[in-house]
């Protein structure tokens, strides 16, 4: 049985840990691996080692950094096919879906690549009788991120390439549920040439979390996951002095108007709640069908769920793999219970899906659920339920949608399926979400835009990745500068100095 150890100071540890989580394959439903549960003392030797680094990663010449980076980019690309594997692997999506999460996160590599021109700073001459004016940025030191299961590529990759480029050290704590493709990433960073100590991975729950929100060599944390513990990461660490980035649960509406096109809306919208088995931050798990679209999109999206192929993540033709989990399984067919208990009527019906292979029968597998007449107060409605549930709400109108999704606590992404300019207008200023897709349905933004949302799926007011992950990343300093001549006689004033 393989054990997944720490990677600190540029090798694989043990470390202090003598405790062990079972890793499996949730397509089988076998445990595959185990992975090494770290505590505080491993999160302190990570620390030591990122700030042993920090002293001359954070003086390391831009052209080193960016070479790194663009080493690195290249090592991503190659190896695709490899780290997409072993996310299926680990997490259950598909091997594609698992390149197309690696895709996204190196379009962050892609950025920090970039980041010796957006890290230049500003100067103003003259600006009071000899006297200059120039600002910079500096990295802070250590950093962390605490990462989720449904990303285990692409959220860590929007947090370390520029929190490494802009000069600071990492400390990556990722799920337990699929912790191997941060090894495997730490190992090409190291074949990029990145110092040992730069990136550091700890493994472990809720005591090396606790540890990483508590110690005093870490300035800065990151963090994706649910809002209950986003809050609490919020709290934590913003107590014990550091800066946070705090992103947390999801309830994606998706609006279709009568004059959309109601066959690509529901192509989209099948696809962007059924992908990856709904365990996505950014999954549609309501369709809010507006007026007269609301029979005609029904029978569409009926059509379009029993077609999604549920198999194997590593089976060619699957479009739809296991949940993460036995337990993520069992709650999720519940939800479907619970809704249809409430009055929901289950137009397709998930539950007790079996693969026609006798090597999966063991493998945590639900179909695709729809349900339709669902109201806000339903269960189905208010939960996050995080699996592959698409629940119908109808409105009479584009502002009756408006004021709902403005009504529900989470603002993390929404879209609109129309043929009109004036309502998409509307529709993107009125509603109060950070990410808006118009005729798009998992409006996830590219690397150069930060990634965030408003209310409950954000916590604090720091978002992720992008022209926002630069300022996380780093602080700025002011000088002003004088260089009097020699014979000149200047007189200090005690008044405040101004710019005359």
């Amino acid at each position: 049985m393989t054990t997944i150890q720490h990677w600190i100071n540029g090798s694989a540890t043990q470390g202090a840990a003598t405790a062990t989580q079972p890793v499996f394959n949730p397509a089988t439903g076998a445990e595959q691996a185990q992975v090494v549960l770290g505590a505080a003392a491993d999160v302190d030797a990570a620390v030591q080692a990122a700030s042993a680094a920090f002293e001359t990663w954070s003086e390391s010449s831009l052209t080193q950094r960016t070479q790194v980076m663009f080493a690195f980019r290249q090592l991503l690309l190659d190896h695709e096919e490899e780290l997409g594997r072993i996310i299926s692997a680990e997490h259950g999506k598909t091997v594609d879906d698992a390149r197309g999460e690696i895709t996204r996160g190196g379009e962050v590599v892609e950025f920090a690549c970039g980041l010796g021109d957006v890290l230049k700073g500003s100067f103003s001459d003259q600006v009071s009788r000899g006297v200059d004016v120039h600002n910079f940025r500096q990295p802070l030191g250590v950093v962390a991120g605490i990462t989720p299961f449904n990303f285990p590529a692409m959220v860590p990759l929007w947090m370390h390439p520029i929190a490494i480029a802009t000069g600071n050290t990492f400390i990556l704590k990722p799920s337990e549920r699929d912790p191997s493709a941060a090894n495997f990433v730490a190992g090409l960073y190291q074949k990029a040439g990145l110092p040992d100590g730069v990136f550091n991975v700890v493994h472990g729950g809720k005591d090396a979390v606790d540890a990483i929100l508590t110690h005093p060599g870490i300035e800065a944390v990151s963090f994706v996951g649910s809002t209950p513990i986003a809050k609490y990461v919020h709290e934590q660490a913003t107590s014990h002095g550091k800066r946070v980035q705090a992103l947390g649960g999801a309830k994606n509406h998706a609006v279709v108007l009568p004059d959309a096109d109601l066959e690509f809306a529901a192509n989209h919208i099948t696809a962007g709640a059924y992908g990856s088995a709904g365990e996505r931050c950014m999954a549609v798990s309501v369709a809010v069908a507006v007026g007269d679209a609301a029979d005609a999109l029904v029978a569409v999206l009926e059509r379009k769920a029993r077609e999604v192929k549920v198999g194997p993540g590593d089976r060619p033709g699957t479009e739809m793999g296991p949940l993460v989990t036995k337990a993520a399984q069992e709650r999720v067919e519940n939800a479907v219970t619970t809704a249809h208990a409430e009055g929901a009527t289950v137009v397709v019906d998930g539950r007790g899906l079996k693969i026609d292979d006798p090597a999966y029968a063991d493998g945590f597998f639900t179909g695709p659920s729809l349900l339709d007449h669902v109201t806000t107060e339903m269960e189905a409605y208010r939960e996050e339920l995080f699996g592959p549930v698409l629940a119908i709400v109808r409105a009479e109108s584009l502002d009756e949608a408006i004021d709902l999704i403005n009504a529900n606590p989470y603002g993390n992404g929404t879209a609109l399926f129309t043929a009109s300019g004036e309502a998409a207008r509307r529709f993107q200023r009125k509603i109060k979400v950070g990410m808006i897709g118009i005729n798009v349905p998992v409006p996830v933004p590219m690397s150069y835009y930060s990634f965030g949302g408003w209310k409950d799926s954000l916590i604090g007011d720091s978002p992720i990745h992008g022209p926002e992950g630069l300022r996380f990343y780093t602080r700025p300093k002011v000088v002003t500068t004088r260089w009097p001549q020699p014979a000149q006689q200047l007189t200090a004033g005690f008044n405040f100095p101004t710019s005359n």
